[in-house]
This record gives structure tokens, C-alpha cells and sequence, in this order.
């Protein structure tokens, strides 16, 4: 387990540091920040819980994102500036006093429920198709990086992340993937339902940092790696010490070395 002082002086907190740091057992850390969702039963149950997050030292200055349905609430942890997108040291300690309000409450955390979602257009000109989404989406540039990256204001939808295609299919287009990250110890029987769905296996040569599966198309590629335009890829993420969730141009500690870390779109 890493305590508080090996975390150090920076206020930046990696996948790594905030997943062991003691006290966040409740916690995953996704593609969109670290995770927690609460069983509550009932709408007012969760509202009780959500009126004590709200109640929280430092509530305000580290924002926390809170979903409340009629059976749960999730929370989301995530610090996005003009530099850094990740954790900190102020939402481990958020953490740790969320879970402390849920048990008082008596509700217990669910991590096999949280799983967050990224959209992959893949393009040979970006620039030229990202004003196009951001106005049928509604979306804005992410702060960190405005260049390939739309997020919805009201951190509700998926974020849209357009990676840079070398040439475009033989068809002329681009490609759509779906990112799909989930807790490290839900990805092999995540990975074992969708193919027992239909689906099959692409790439695994990453396993487990990240699998690259597709639906069954009806007519199949005769050899990878030129796939067939119809083709929808999905990669799962399972460990997070591989496959991370901040970004930062400084540390680079966001999966930004996409050849090695997420499905290619070509």
C-alpha cells in the first residue's frame, strides 16, 4: 500500500499511487478518473448520501462528479486543466471520506458496476472533421488537449478522442472504435461474455493491458492488419498500472503512445 508521504509533494496523483494508496478499496480508476459506486436501494437512500458528499470538507474544491439514480450513486474523481488531466492528492482524501459517509449510512460500494466509455474516430484530417462533431455533439475541446480531444460540457456523454490515421481505408473513410475500460479484475470475464456473444478476438498481443475484439461481420478479413471497413473494433482495458487514465504533457502518464497502448484505427 502507498501512504500519503510517499506520494509525495506534487498535488498530481498516478493511477498507480492513488489505486494503492490505503483507504480506496471502493475505488477504480477508469479512462474518465477514479470510480466508486454505492448500492443504496432506493432514490432517498441515495439522495441521504449524496446530501453527505455535499456536506464534506473540500467538497467544493475538488468537485467531485455525482450520478444519483434510483438504486445507486456513482462518483467520479477527475482534475482536467490547461496542463494535466488525473488525480490529486485532494481527491484521495475526498475518497476516503466518501467511503467513510457511505459505511455510516450502511451502504456498501459495488466496483464490478462502474466502467466508463471512449469514442475513437479515427481520421487522416482532423482538424478538418473535429468542427463537424463538436457541432452535432455540443461538445467542447478537452482543456489538456484541444487538438484531438472533445468532451461533453456537462460530463454526461462519452468523450470523443480523434487519433490520427496515416492513410484513410480503401474505401476512402475512417474508422469508428469503442474504448471500453473496466475494473482490472472484471476484464477476463468481461472479455469471455463477448465472445461467447459472437465476438472474436483481434489483437492480443497487449493482454492484459488492453484486447482489441470485434463483432462478427459477414464477410470476415481475409488477414489483419487491413481490417474490413464494416469492422468494429472494441478494446477493453484491464490493469491500470498499463493502462492509465491521466493526461499531462509533462509526465505523458496519460496512454498517449497510442501504437503500444490503444487500438489502432488503421
Amino acid at each position: 500500500m502507498v501512504d500519503d508521504k510517499e506520494i509525495g509533494m506534487t498535488d498530481h496523483v498516478s493511477p498507480k499511487q492513488f489505486r494503492e494508496s490505503d483507504g480506496l478499496e471502493d475505488w477504480r480508476v477508469l479512462g474518465d478518473g477514479a470510480n466508486a459506486y454505492f448500492r443504496t436501494g432506493s432514490f432517498a437512500a441515495g439522495a441521504r448520501l449524496v446530501q453527505a458528499i455535499s456536506e464534506l470538507p473540500g467538497v467544493d474544491d475538488q468537485r467531485p462528479d455525482v450520478d444519483l439514480r434510483h438504486d445507486g450513486v456513482t462518483v467520479r474523481l477527475l482534475k482536467i486543466s490547461d496542463d494535466y488531466a488525473g488525480m490529486t492528492r485532494g481527491h484521495v482524501e475526498l475518497a476516503r471520506r466518501i467511503s467513510g459517509v457511505a459505511r455510516k449510512l450502511g451502504l456498501s460500494a459495488d466496483p464490478s458496476a462502474v466502467q466508463s466509455l471512449l469514442v475513437i474516430p479515427g481520421a487522416t484530417d482532423r482538424a478538418g472533421v473535429m468542427p463537424f462533431w463538436r457541432a452535432v455533439l455540443g461538445y467542447e475541446p478537452r482543456r489538456d488537449n484541444p487538438a484531438e480531444d472533445l468532451v461533453d460540457p456537462r460530463g454526461r456523454g462519452a468523450a470523443f478522442w480523434f487519433e490520427q490515421m496515416n492513410e484513410p481505408r480503401p474505401d476512402g473513410g475512417g474508422a469508428i472504435h469503442v474504448a471500453i475500460w473496466v475494473p482490472y479484475e472484471q476484464a477476463e470475464a468481461r472479455i469471455a461474455a463477448a465472445l461467447a456473444a459472437g465476438g472474436r478476438m483481434v489483437r492480443d498481443e497487449f493482454a492484459p493491458s488492453w484486447w482489441t475484439l470485434a463483432d462478427a461481420p459477414a464477410t470476415r478479413p481475409t488477414s489483419p492488419p487491413r481490417r474490413a471497413a464494416t469492422e468494429r473494433e472494441t478494446g477493453v482495458s484491464s490493469r491500470l498500472t498499463s493502462c492509465t487514465t491521466h493526461r499531462s504533457r509533462s509526465t505523458k502518464s496519460w496512454p498517449r503512445s497510442r501504437s503500444s497502448r490503444r487500438p489502432s484505427p488503421r
